[in-house]
């Protein structure tokens, strides 16, 4: 399970998830990347998830590069705590994504591996995604 090692705050604001990526919308490291089609906070189970469904998929052929990291704190009140006393202790970590956003990439297996992989990642999300190539996204910008 992804976590920081360290971090600045202990408990952070919600935050926004407006507008779409600027960065990290394009596949850069492999040939074949799973784009996310809507804003979302990804947990770090999840991203294990999508992680092993690929890498067993592809039966540790090619490489797998994760392109989010969970560095947002979820805190949350225990049950049938009343209102106030402050807020609650961190329960999970969080990757904040906007659409457009590029969270795995896929290089050395044939395009038809990557697909099928890919398609079982985006099962264990809880977004929409969709398969990109890396010649796709060069062109866009």
């Amino acid at each position: 399970m992804l976590l920081p090692k360290r971090v600045k705050h202990r408990r952070v604001q919600r935050g926004r998830m407006t507008g779409k990526a600027n960065r990290g919308n394009k596949v850069t490291y492999g040939d074949f990347g799973l784009q996310a089609l809507e804003p979302a906070w990804i947990t770090s189970n999840q991203i294990e998830a999508a992680r092993v469904a690929m890498t067993r998929y592809c039966k540790r052929f090619g490489k797998v590069w994760i392109k989010i990291f969970p560095d947002k704190p979820v805190s949350k009140k225990p049950l049938e705590t009343r209102m106030g006393k402050g807020k609650g202790a961190p329960e999970y970590w969080v990757a904040v994504v906007k659409p457009g956003r590029v969270m795995f990439e896929l290089g050395g297996v044939d395009e038809t591996i990557a697909r099928e992989a890919m398609r079982l990642a985006a099962a264990k999300l809880p977004i929409k995604c969709k398969f990109v190539k890396k010649e796709d996204t060069e062109v866009e910008q």
